[in-house]
């Protein structure tokens, strides 16, 4: 493979160390044994938790997005967690650039940060700190709680170990002028998706904590005492 062959894959995305080469140019042996290795500097931080106990359980049903679960579409929210998945990716490297064959190398360090948005657990203000009901249904937020902390840890091992194999420890090349954008443009369109979309995968872990039997058991916790706080608050809305 030559110099313009790996340039064309690079634009496209593709993985292009040069270790299968049979024989390295003066550029390349440059490039693989002086310029720095690639890296990439992966790391998660949790921003902690609040509880928030003003908000009702109408409008706590009204906050949940599409609104009372399609298992239990009669039910009300009683406590809501929520939060936002937050990334930042940071782009650097060292360079070099060959005047003869018009092309340049790259050892991509790439810096991604993940985090989510401080997260709010909401019980509604019918049930008083303290009382049995509000135990019952803060403990049921706390799992939620629970998942959202334990999953960015394995996002973060996930999408290390894919820059990982991605990047390995080679430069990249490409055109003059072009190493840069191209790595930018691969990081917008491709990266960016896909660690959205596994920071996405804790919603379908969420989903399965409300189930319609944890909703029928919340219903009936502590001696009724949920379904008599709910029917008067359902009456003066």
């Amino acid at each position: 493979m030559n110099i313009a062959a790996s340039a064309f894959a690079f634009a496209l995305g593709l993985v292009c160390s040069h270790s299968s080469w049979a024989a390295r140019t003066a550029f390349q042996v440059r490039c693989e044994d002086s310029i720095d290795k690639a890296v990439s500097v992966l790391t998660s931080a949790q921003n902690g938790y609040t509880i928030n106990n003003t908000v009702s359980f109408h409008g706590l049903t009204a906050m949940k997005p599409g609104g009372p679960t399609p298992a239990a579409p009669n039910s009300f929210v009683l406590g809501l967690t929520r939060t936002e998945s937050r990334m930042s990716i940071g782009l650097n490297g060292a360079m070099l650039k060959d005047p003869l064959s018009g092309y340049e190398c790259v050892a991509p360090k790439i810096t991604v940060s993940l985090f989510y948005s401080p997260i709010v657990v909401y019980v509604g203000r019918e049930f008083s700190p303290g009382s049995c009901a509000y135990q019952e249904i803060l403990a049921h937020e706390m799992r939620h709680l629970k998942t959202y902390l334990d999953h960015l840890p394995k996002v973060e091992v996930t999408v290390r170990a894919a820059l990982s194999k991605r990047f390995g420890n080679k430069p990249l090349y490409a055109p003059a002028g072009r190493a840069r954008a191209l790595l930018q443009q691969e990081i917008n369109t491709g990266w960016m998706t896909y660690i959205k979309n596994e920071m996405a995968k804790v919603e379908i872990l969420q989903a399965a904590i409300d189930t319609p039997q944890e909703y029928a058991r919340l219903s009936k916790v502590c001696k009724g005492e949920v379904q008599s706080l709910i029917r008067p608050a359902k009456r003066q809305r």
